[in-house]
Order: C-alpha cells, then sequence, then structure tokens
C-alpha cells in the first residue's frame, strides 16, 4: 500500500526539480540577455550628439512628404538651426490644427498613414488630449520599460524576480476606435504588449484590469494578489500606497511578509521620495526600485544604475530632443539647445519631435542633468505647475527636496502634499501654504514648517529675497485629515489610474478644495 504514496512522492519530487530547472533556465537567460542589451546601449550612450543628429535626419525624411513636412519645408532642413527657423516651439492646443486633422481620419498629416492609436489624456488647458501612437513610436515604449529592468538585472545580478508574479497598476486595457484609430489610456494600450513570456507571470487578471471605478480595482486586485508570490509591483506610488494599506486591511500583515519574494518596486509619473518612509513601513523592510519618465508623447528616460542618481535619457528611441532653460522659456525668442550644449543643475524645458508626429513639442515638463557622461536627467517639475505670485519662481524640485530633508531630520511620513500662494491675508504678508496629509505627523508643526522654509531659501534666491524683503512671510503648513487628497481626486473623477496631484499650483484652484475649514 505505500508503493503508490512513494511513487508520487517521487514523482512531485521530479516535477518541482523539471519547476526549479525552468525557473534557473528563466533567470539566467535573463542575465544574458542583459548584458547583450546594455553593450549595445553603450554604443550609442558613448555617442550621444551623433546618434541624436542621425534622428532628427531620419525624422525629417520619414516625415517629408506629410502635410505637416510640406507645410515646414522638410525638404530644405539640413541642420538644427534649419530646424529652429522651420518648426517654431508648440504645445497640444498650437497643434491641434493638425491633430484634429489625424482625429478626423485623415492621412498623412503629421506622419506618413494613420497611427495606430490615440492615448487620451485630460489635458488642464485643453480638454481632452489625443496623443498619437504610431507603428514606429510604438515599440519605443516597450523598448524602454524592457531595457530598464535589464539594466537593473545586469548591474545587480538580481534575475530571480522574473520567475515570481508581476503587477501592474495601470488604467483599464479596454479601448474604443475613432476613423479606425484605436483610442485609449496610455498604460491601457501598453498592457496589450506584454512579451508573451511574461504574460503568465503578470497579475491582475484581464477582467479585473477593465473594472473602470478605482476603489473597487483595488479591492478586486487584493483578492487576486494576496495569495501569489508577488515579486514585481509597479504603478503611480501614491496609488500603489493605496494598494499596500488595502493588502494590510485584508490581511493584517505587513506587504513583506505577505509577498516574502517581493524586491522590486518600479514607478514613475511622480517624485517616489515622499513616500519612501511609509512605503517601507507598509513593506517591512527596504527593496529596490527603479524609476521610469514614460508619458503619452514618449517614453523618455528611465533609471538604469542603482548607483547613479538620474534616469537615462533615451537617446535612440525615435525622439530628438530640445532644451530651453526655464527662466527664458516665456521670453520672446528663447534659445533652443541641443544634447551636446545642455549643462549640469540648470533647469530646462524639454521639448520633442518624435516618430509619433509630434514635432518641437512642449511636453510641459522641466528636466536638470545630473550626468553628461551619459546623459541623466531627474524631472524638476511641470513648465506650468510653478508658484511666482511674486517672481519667486519656486519648482516642483525645490518643494520636494525640502520635504525629503524636513522628514530626514524630523521622523515623519506624509501620504501627499501640495502647494500654492496665499494672498488673500487680512492680517500680515502673503505666504506659500502647504497643505499636507501627514500618515505620521511630527510633534511641532511650527518647527518643521521653518525648517522647510530655511531650506527654501537656500535652494531659491529669489524666495530668499522676498521673505527677507518682507514681501512675503515664512511658509505655513497646513495638516489635512485622512485621505484628503483621495476625496479630491475622486470628486475630479480622477481617482487612480495615472492621475496625480500636482504638486504646485500659481492659483487656488486645488488648495481651495483641500482647505475646507
Amino acid at each position: 500500500m505505500r508503493y503508490p504514496i512513494v511513487f508520487k512522492c517521487a514523482q512531485a519530487d521530479i516535477e518541482n526539480k523539471k519547476t526549479n530547472l525552468k525557473m534557473s533556465i528563466k533567470s539566467f537567460g535573463a542575465k544574458i540577455f542583459a548584458r547583450i542589451v546594455v553593450r549595445k546601449m553603450k554604443k550609442w550612450m558613448d555617442n550621444p550628439v551623433e546618434t541624436q543628429q542621425k534622428v532628427l535626419l531620419s525624422l525629417l525624411k520619414s516625415a517629408g512628404d506629410t502635410q505637416f513636412g510640406q507645410d515646414h519645408h522638410f525638404s530644405e532642413i539640413n541642420t538644427h538651426a534649419d530646424f529652429v527657423k522651420q518648426v517654431p516651439i508648440r504645445d497640444y492646443e498650437q497643434l491641434r490644427s493638425y491633430v484634429d486633422q489625424v482625429v478626423a481620419g485623415k492621412e498623412d498629416v503629421l506622419w506618413p498613414g494613420k497611427p495606430l492609436y490615440f492615448a487620451k489624456t485630460s489635458g488642464t488647458t485643453s480638454g481632452a488630449k489625443y496623443i498619437p501612437l504610431t507603428k514606429e513610436s510604438m515599440p519605443t515604449h516597450i523598448k524602454a520599460a524592457r531595457n530598464a529592468i535589464l539594466c537593473y538585472i545586469n548591474e545587480t545580478g538580481n534575475a530571480d524576480f522574473v520567475d515570481g508574479k508581476m503587477i501592474f497598476l495601470q488604467g483599464s486595457p479596454e479601448m474604443t476606435e475613432q476613423n479606425g484609430i484605436g483610442l485609449g489610456r496610455l498604460s491601457g494600450i501598453v498592457a496589450h504588449y506584454v512579451p508573451s513570456y511574461l504574460q503568465k507571470n503578470r497579475m491582475p487578471s484581464l477582467a479585473t484590469n477593465c473594472i473602470e471605478d478605482w476603489e473597487t480595482k483595488v479591492d478586486a486586485i487584493v483578492e487576486e494578489t494576496k495569495g501569489e508570490d508577488m515579486t514585481v509591483i509597479s504603478g503611480i506610488p501614491s496609488w500603489v500606497q493605496m494598494y499596500f494599506e488595502r493588502l494590510q486591511t485584508a490581511t493584517d500583515k505587513k506587504v513583506g511578509d505577505l509577498f516574502q519574494h517581493f524586491n522590486l518596486f518600479i514607478y514613475g509619473g511622480v517624485n517616489y521620495e515622499p513616500y519612501r518612509a511609509k512605503f517601507e513601513a507598509l513593506i517591512g523592510r527596504k527593496v529596490d526600485s527603479i524609476e521610469l519618465f514614460p508619458a503619452s508623447e514618449g517614453f523618455f528616460a528611465f533609471q538604469d544604475s542603482q548607483k547613479e542618481k538620474g534616469l537615462l535619457l533615451q537617446l535612440d528611441s525615435g525622439m530628438f530632443y530640445e532644451f530651453v532653460k526655464a527662466d527664458e522659456f516665456f521670453s520672446e525668442t528663447p534659445k533652443r539647445l541641443t544634447i551636446g550644449e545642455v549643462e549640469i543643475g540648470i533647469n530646462y524645458v524639454l521639448l520633442i519631435s518624435s516618430s509619433a508626429g509630434l514635432w518641437c513639442y512642449n511636453i510641459g515638463d522641466t528636466v536638470m542633468f545630473t550626468s553628461v557622461k551619459p546623459y541623466r536627467l531627474v524631472v524638476s517639475g511641470r513648465i506650468k505647475h510653478f508658484i511666482s505670485a511674486f517672481g519667486e519662481h519656486v519648482i516642483g524640485k525645490e518643494v520636494e527636496q525640502a520635504m525629503k530633508e524636513a522628514m530626514g531630520v524630523f521622523d515623519f511620513s506624509i501620504s501627499e502634499f501640495t502647494v500654492a500662494p496665499q494672498l488673500a491675508v487680512t492680517d500680515g504678508l502673503p505666504y506659500h501654504q502647504w497643505l499636507v496629509e501627514f500618515e505620521n505627523p511630527p510633534r511641532d508643526l511650527q518647527v518643521v514648517a521653518d525648517f522647510i522654509d530655511s531650506s527654501m531659501q537656500t535652494q531659491n534666491s529669489y524666495y530668499f529675497d522676498l521673505i527677507k524683503g518682507k514681501v512675503l512671510q515664512p511658509l505655513k503648513l497646513k495638516s489635512l485629515e485622512r485621505g484628503a487628497f483621495q476625496k479630491y481626486m475622486k470628486s475630479q473623477g480622477k481617482l487612480g489610474g495615472q492621475n496625480k496631484v500636482p504638486r504646485l499650483s500659481n492659483d487656488r484652484k486645488i488648495a481651495d478644495k483641500l482647505d475646507v475649514k
């Protein structure tokens, strides 16, 4: 009677060995592939200026017969100086006359033929925006995301996570059609391009991913994943935090105890630093992270090293980059710089021309370079998201740095924060109001406010002058009730997905809705 049991145990042992062998082969193969890819990347990293020149000429040649190409005399452009003369800086609204024709179904407008998709986004001034994704541009999104992970594997030697489950908190992959062109959210469109070898590992299920209501979706994801061996988790930090909190409520366990092999967090969209302390508390340990810089307009950069600061700018991904100093951007003729002309530590507005048919397009982000060998940068803010009510021009990077320093000194944690000017002061001078949702509040709010204000004065000389000149009084911190930001986002129909609260506003449209007491 014992023989069948022994046979079953032996058979189970054989199956386990087969599974382990498959796992080791998969991770071993990932390491080899990572070395090959990194070696190829080094070729363009070592020749940045030449690479970008080739990209520009290739784009111009490809789009020469389009309506935009003929309107702007692409056939006569041979240098960047020619390009500057023929193609002005545009944002979405200024490019809209062309985009509207593409949306209407017309071919050969901005790029040969029709786009494969439109990534639909919500614009703050333009209403809904339709960003084209072409057969040439779409693969660059996938390749950059893949290469970010491969660079991590190559540097750290850690590839075991490829055998576990991976979750990507993203928008619904369901799409509609607009004149024969697929229409959806970028994260949902990209979901259709997950490589087949990752499909078995990928979570959540398609049905769950298609749930539109974010809170319902997160609860469903919790139910699907709480019993799985999750090794990689990806998404915007604020929404991943919501997922972690609900996991902990459902299981009464820290995320790290629930997912014992979870060691890699991949994120983009916002700075992770304000959330890091809360994440580590929820997880119960530190985990490696990879930062990405994707947008509907293109996948621009990713963190290629755990040791170096900044994100590697993708110079060979069908995008030609130009840079304008942020403090000159609103002048009549701002100087457009190419990659070989940028300097470390200067705030630039990022402009792109791409194989999606966007030409000298202002994506709205500002960046600062941390290295030029190779070209690595950090996202410093949004050109429209700043405070300059009195000429101080405070940017996102500065407020996030000040908050990070304060959390390190005073040992508190936050869920979210935003900053806006307060001009309607009945007694005293105007000031910058910091609206903060604390996770673990500091003992003395005023001491923290004084510290943050000192950091802001150190970082921003204009702010320093306004404080010392008694044009502004020092900033004030306002503690908000728990869930205030989620409640606000829900009221705006922007809960979850790729939506995020602006870190800075030059008015009080957001602040007044949060500061209701």
